[in-house]
């Protein structure tokens, strides 16, 4: 029974205690110092020997100016015979809020003079000095610690300091360091890098970076360099160089082509095909395994499919033909078949010989996720052929199939979309309901995106005329019917003028106008969006989109740049603010990202 209560007991003093601390704290945010120096001069009081709750008496003091009752009390505590050496960089920065620069020196001194005779003392004088932004103490504090004991590690605080200080080799050095040590770290150490570099190879933490692994990689041929130059090159797009250094890996490692296949992977995406050619021939060729043959010809035809013009569809046709006879029309080729009924349906306007061959491949002896892959190939085609009844019963199966991958969730949100194509828009807002807490922040961003169309065009219009005729062009633009769908929404925004709608539109119109390289007409679209709609959901949108169209199209980068401006002071919780900063200040010429 005494245990119990005294358990008891324990528990409601830290209890009261942890409210104390956060009601401090509170008022010490909020500016309200006297408040919180009563409190932790009590919570003080009552555990002498917590250092948080002495320096919330002595940081209160200092904000009310009272700094000799601050000097007092550290002086104090400096006497009571306990190691506290960081107290002499908080005796010195309250002489710094004094002006009286010698003194703080003095201490600073001190602390820095405490790490010679213990140099455990490193890292809570370190720490402190880090608190106040003394760079230089903080860094002669951890060398001196790390020259005096083989046993401490300050490389991972030196080089954030560096990072800050702006001595760029030194920072680079210090993380490369603790890669060699633990390459575990490697993927942090990249993020780092990734602060100061940028997509320019002139850029200077750039050029130093490169000079520092190359340097390191003639005095020590670890293949952990080549790793990091070729990343660095991805950064800067020059996937030819990374390719480089790929294929030293491969060649150190052998056996393992997947670097260099993530590698053309990458490539194609940014739509530098010449280098993602030669370096998916490069894999073909070198291939140990069918597999992996297979899977080089593969990522070849989506370059061919995404560069061929329709005079090369036919031969595009053989090519696949020719693959799926070599290969087999089998299990192990399922994902290359996809790809190639995909090309019939959305390209060759072949759909119907699509749809056949799809449903054939279903009934193959596949796995349980290849069939629900090959079964969402085969209902988008269906929505894309407007079989909507057919798709809708597929991805259903495809829910129950894979009930806990991220698949099924993309399944349920064609469901909902494919609903609304066909203007079943009270079933398609269920299914959004649900999707609004996926687990995919994509699909549960799309569903949002829908919902609110949906949603936000529906109070106003019980009929929901204009949204039915903004779903059909919705459909058009999926079918790649572009013009028919700029006419589906010119109606929209002639015969729906000031309704909700109108911004949705110029919108969809902006992003279709994109596709066929009318730019001009797309920048009008989203001008009037900023200008008729600045204070709605769309308008970030539209100005991200602007952006881009004036640096990557129109060449005009000081419209770009005040496009970025407006989001990142406009729109703070857009899903563009981030590349909007980055591209703003890549655009203004800053040296760091």
């Amino acid at each position: 029974m005494r245990k119990t209560l005294f358990i008891l007991f324990f528990f409601t003093v830290t209890a009261s205690f942890s409210q104390s601390d956060a009601l401090a704290k509170n008022y010490f945010e909020q500016g309200q110092f006297e408040k919180s120096l009563r409190i932790y001069e009590k919570l003080n009081k009552e555990n002498p020997y917590r250092l948080d709750y002495f320096m919330g008496v002595v940081q209160s003091n200092q904000q009310l100016e009272n700094f000799t009752e601050a000097e007092r009390l550290i002086k104090e505590k400096l006497n009571t015979g306990r190691n506290y050496p960081q107290l002499y960089v908080e005796l010195g920065y309250n002489y710094s809020l004094q002006n009286n620069t010698e003194l703080a020196t003095l201490n600073y001194n001190k602390a820095i003079n405490a790490i010679e005779e213990n140099p455990n003392f490193s890292y809570s004088i370190g720490n402190t000095f880090q608190k106040y932004s003394l760079l230089d103490q903080a860094v002669t504090a951890y060398e001196k610690a790390m020259a005096l004991s083989d046993k401490l590690d300050f490389n991972m605080q030196l080089a954030q300091i560096y990072g800050e200080q702006g001595n760029l080799e030194k920072m680079f050095n210090s993380y490369l360091g603790l890669v060699e040590k633990n390459n575990s770290f490697k993927g942090n150490a990249q993020r780092y890098f990734s602060l100061y570099t940028t997509e320019d190879p002139n850029n200077e933490a750039n050029l130093l970076l490169r000079k520092t692994l190359l340097q390191r990689l003639q005095q020590n041929p670890d293949i952990l360099y080549n790793q990091l130059l070729s990343w660095l090159f991805i950064q800067q797009k020059e996937y030819n160089k990374a390719f480089t250094q790929e294929k030293a890996i491969y060649k150190r490692i052998g056996d393992d082509l997947s670097g260099i296949t993530n590698l053309a992977y990458i490539a194609i995406a940014d739509e530098d095909y010449e280098a993602g050619r030669e370096i998916v021939n490069y894999i073909i060729e070198n291939s140990f395994t069918p597999q992996n043959k297979l899977q080089g010809n593969q990522i070849l035809m989506k370059m061919e499919v995404k560069t061929a013009t329709a005079k090369q569809y036919p031969e595009i046709e053989e090519k696949f033909e020719k693959l799926l006879d070599e290969f087999g029309r089998n299990r192990e080729t399922y994902l290359l078949q996809v790809d190639y009924n995909h090309f019939l349906a959305f390209q060759a306007n072949k759909k119907e010989l699509a749809i056949d061959n799809l449903k054939a491949l279903v009934k193959q002896n596949l796995t349980s996720y290849q069939e629900a892959r090959v079964k969402m190939e085969l209902a988008d085609i269906l929505v894309f052929d407007e079989k909507f009844n057919e798709a809708l019963i597929y991805y259903s199966q495809i829910q129950k199939k894979v009930q806990n991958d991220v698949l099924a969730q993309d399944a349920r949100f064609k469901v909902a979309r494919t609903s609304y194509f066909k203007g079943d828009f009270e079933w398609a807002q269920v299914q959004l309901d649900v999707l609004k807490k996926s687990t995919s922040q994509l699909i549960a961003n799309d569903a949002m995106e829908l919902s609110l169309l949906i949603r936000d065009n529906s109070l106003e219009d019980s009929t929901q005329t204009a949204l039915k005729k903004y779903a059909r062009a919705d459909l058009l633009s999926f079918q790649d019917k572009n013009t028919e769908a700029i006419v589906v929404l010119e109606d929209i925004l002639t015969n729906h003028k000031g309704e909700k709608i109108e911004d949705e539109a110029l919108l969809k119109q902006g992003q279709i106008y994109e596709k066929l390289h009318e730019y001009a007409k797309a920048e009008a679209n989203y001008l009037k969006i900023i200008e008729f709609y600045s204070d709605d959901i769309l308008a970030d949108n539209a100005h991200f989109r602007l952006a881009k169209i004036y640096e990557e199209n129109l060449n005009q980068p000081n419209k770009a740049r005040a496009q970025y401006e407006a989001i990142i002071f406009n729109y703070a919780d857009s899903i563009y603010f981030v590349e909007a900063r980055k591209k703003y200040r890549s655009l203004r010429g800053d040296a760091i990202n």
